[in-house]
C-alpha cells in the first residue's frame, strides 16, 4: 500500500531532527563538566609526555576546566591505552604515538582491546623525526662507520619498546646495512635515552622531540635523521636515506583518542580546541625549536592514516618476525 507524508508530518520530521541537533549541541556546550584527563601510556620525559603538558594548560584555559595529565606506563604503552579504551566517564583521552598503535595488533598475539573498534580518533597533532643516535664514547661519525664497527665490537641498541615505531625503524635499519647490534627494551623513551646518555647502551633510535636536548647538549652523538630531507636544526647532519638507505623514513607521530563510546559532538568539540592550541604561535615555536612539526589531522583524516599505518606496519612486522605473546 502506497503510503505519503502530510504536511503536518514533515514538520514533525523536521522538528525532530531539529531537536536531536539541538541537544548535540547542548551536550557539547556543556561538556566537560568534570577534571579531564590526559593519559600519557608511557614514562615521564618522552615525546608524547612533552605535548601533553605543552597543551595542557591551553586546553584547561579553553575549556574552564582543570586538565591533568597522568602517565600510565606499562605493556609497551598496551596499559595506559586500555584504560582509555574502557573509561566510561566522557573526560578521559589518550594522547599516544600513533604509529606505535597502529603497530601493536601486530606484534602482540592478544590484546585487551582493539585499537579500531574500542577507540575514536580526535585529533592528529605533530610529527617528530627519528634521530639516530650514539653514546659520545662510540668511534664512528657517521651510518657506515657505525656499520663497520658494530662488526668488530658488540653494540647493545636501546628499543624504546618492543615492536614500537623506534625498534622496527631500527630493525629496517640493520637489515638494510647488515649492521649487527643486541637490541635491550625498556619501558619507554625516557628511560632509553637515560642509559644511553649513561653510556649503559651506545646506539638509540628515538623521536626527535625528546633526544635533540641531549645531542644539544653534547650527552648524545647524532649519526642520522629519519625523515626524508634534512631537518634546519640539524642542518649538517645527513638523512639515514642520504647515508644509503634508499627511501627510509621513519618517525613518531602524536595523536589524540578517545574511547569508542564518545559522543560524536564531544569529539568535534575537543579534536577543533586541540588543533588550534597546537597550531597557536606559542605552542608551534615551542615544539619547533625542539624538533617538533605540528601535523594536524581531523578525526577522518586521522582514523584513515591509522588504517593505513595498521596495514603497513603489518607487513613489516611480518617481515621482520617481531611477535610477543
Amino acid at each position: 500500500m502506497k503510503t505519503s507524508l502530510t504536511r503536518r508530518h514533515w514538520l514533525q520530521l523536521a522538528a525532530g531532527t531539529a531537536s536531536l541537533a539541538l541537544a548535540g549541541f547542548a551536550q557539547a556546550q556543556s561538556w566537560p563538566s568534570q577534571t579531564v584527563r590526559i593519559v600519557v601510556p608511557y614514562s615521564p620525559g618522552g615525546s608524547s609526555d612533552i605535548i601533553a603538558r605543552a597543551i595542557s594548560g591551553p586546553l584547561s584555559e579553553a575549556l574552564k576546566q582543570t586538565v591533568i595529565v597522568e602517565n600510565k606506563p606499562g605493556a609497551n604503552g598496551n596499559t595506559g591505552t586500555d584504560f582509555v579504551a574502557k573509561a566510561n566517564d566522557g573526560h578521559t583521552f589518550l594522547l599516544c604515538d600513533v604509529g606505535a598503535l597502529a603497530i601493536t595488533p601486530s606484534v602482540y598475539s592478544r590484546l585487551p582491546f582493539d585499537p579500531s573498534k574500542d577507540l575514536k580518533s580526535v585529533a592528529m597533532l605533530a610529527y617528530s623525526p627519528h634521530l639516530l643516535v650514539v653514546h659520545p664514547s662510540v668511534q664512528a661519525a657517521s651510518l657506515k662507520e657505525l656499520v663497520e664497527l658494530s662488526h668488530k665490537q658488540k653494540l647493545n641498541f636501546a628499543v624504546t619498546a618492543i615492536g614500537s615505531a623506534p625498534h622496527l625503524a631500527g630493525v629496517a635499519v640493520e637489515k638494510a646495512t647488515k649492521a649487527e647490534w643486541t637490541y635491550i627494551p625498556y619501558k619507554g623513551g625516557a628511560q632509553a635515552i637515560g642509559d644511553t646518555v649513561a653510556g649503559q647502551t651506545q646506539v638509540l633510535m628515538n623521536g626527535m622531540l625528546a633526544t635533540l636536548p641531549h645531542v644539544q647538549s653534547g650527552k648524545l652523538k647524532v649519526l642520522g635523521v629519519s625523515k626524508s630531507t634534512r631537518v634546519p636544526l640539524l642542518a649538517n647532519v645527513p638523512t639515514i636515506a642520504e647515508q644509503g638507505v634508499k627511501g627510509f623514513e621513519s618517525g613518531t607521530w602524536q595523536g589524540v583518542l578517545m574511547p569508542a563510546n564518545t559522543k560524536p559532538e564531544v569529539i568535534a568539540k575537543l579534536s577543533a580546541e586541540l588543533t588550534r592550541i597546537i597550531r597557536s604561535p606559542e605552542v608551534r615555536e615551542r615544539l619547533v625549536s625542539q624538533g617538533a612539526e605540528v601535523y594536524t589531522m581531523t578525526p577522518v583524516e586521522m582514523s584513515t592514516f591509522f588504517e593505513k599505518e595498521r596495514k603497513n606496519w603489518a607487513t613489516v612486522v611480518a617481515q621482520g618476525g617481531v611477535k610477543i605473546e
